[in-house]
């Protein structure tokens, strides 16, 4: 598990209340969280519980109906173009067009953060190389497997060395190895100072990788805590079992 990096201890996210609704209904109500930099916070939750709606919004995708966001102390509803800049967000499913190329989704991709030139090329390389994709360079995402298109994914959210890395169930479609790789430089992003944010509806992976949790049911905070040792774990899935068993006794909630 990785430890808050106490040298980069600044707060990277702030959420003020936020609230998303979707046709009359509350997704996400007044949540409110704060992520430093070099720390890895899981949002847990059930499907429907609004962790998608949550991510989205922090990545600029969405914007709240009310509440504040704020990215190393800017207002970020002020000034979205913070987003390209300092963001990097994986989606659920990763946005890629099936008629480029591996290299050609990396360069257009860089060229929208300011990337260009020598630079462009050198982060290019170096990401290949980090999500073992070498060999695929040429190939057209529209024929790449679905674990494949996830790595690519990936690789296009990190490629701009963002400050903030927003990833919305990372290990989706991932073999057993390439979920370790990913664990491992989730975990390197944060000793490098990034703060990250991870949606997923599996425990194991919370206390996999993250320091941190938070647990939304239907929209709103139920849990933040800490992830420190085989007790917390304990206390931690009973918890998240609760919270399920309450989920599961209620007509589901329309949160993505």
């Amino acid at each position: 598990m990785t430890p808050i990096n106490s040298a980069a201890s600044a707060i990277a996210l702030q959420l003020n209340d936020l609230s998303r609704h979707r046709a009359g209904r509350p997704v996400v109500q007044n949540l409110s969280l704060e992520l430093h930099r070099g720390q890895v916070l899981g949002l847990l939750g059930v499907n429907g519980a609004g962790k998608s709606t949550t991510l989205s919004m922090i990545a600029g995708a969405l914007r709240p109906d009310s509440g504040g966001i704020r990215l190393n102390g800017e207002d970020f509803l002020e000034y979205p173009e913070l987003a390209r800049r300092q963001i990097g967000w994986l989606p659920e499913r990763a946005p890629l067009w099936p008629e480029l190329t591996v290299n050609e989704h990396l360069d257009a991709h860089g060229r929208l953060r300011g990337l260009k030139g020598a630079t462009l090329r050198q982060a290019r390389e170096a990401i290949l190389d980090r999500l073992d994709l070498q060999l695929l360079t040429r190939r057209l995402a529209g024929v790449l497997s679905q674990g494949q298109r996830q790595r690519l994914g990936l690789a296009c959210a990190l490629l701009h060395s963002p400050c903030l890395l927003v990833l919305d169930e990372p290990a989706n479609a991932l073999d057993p190895l390439q979920v370790a790789a990913v664990r491992t430089l989730i975990r390197e992003q944060a000793a490098a100072g990034t703060a990250v944010i991870l949606s997923t509806h599996l425990l194991t992976e919370v206390t996999a990788v993250c320091d941190r949790v938070a647990i939304l049911h239907e929209g709103t905070l139920r849990h933040d805590g800490r992830v420190a040792d085989d007790d917390d774990h304990a206390a931690l899935e009973r918890r998240f079992f609760e919270i399920a068993m309450m989920n599961s006794q209620q007509p589901p909630a329309s949160a993505a």
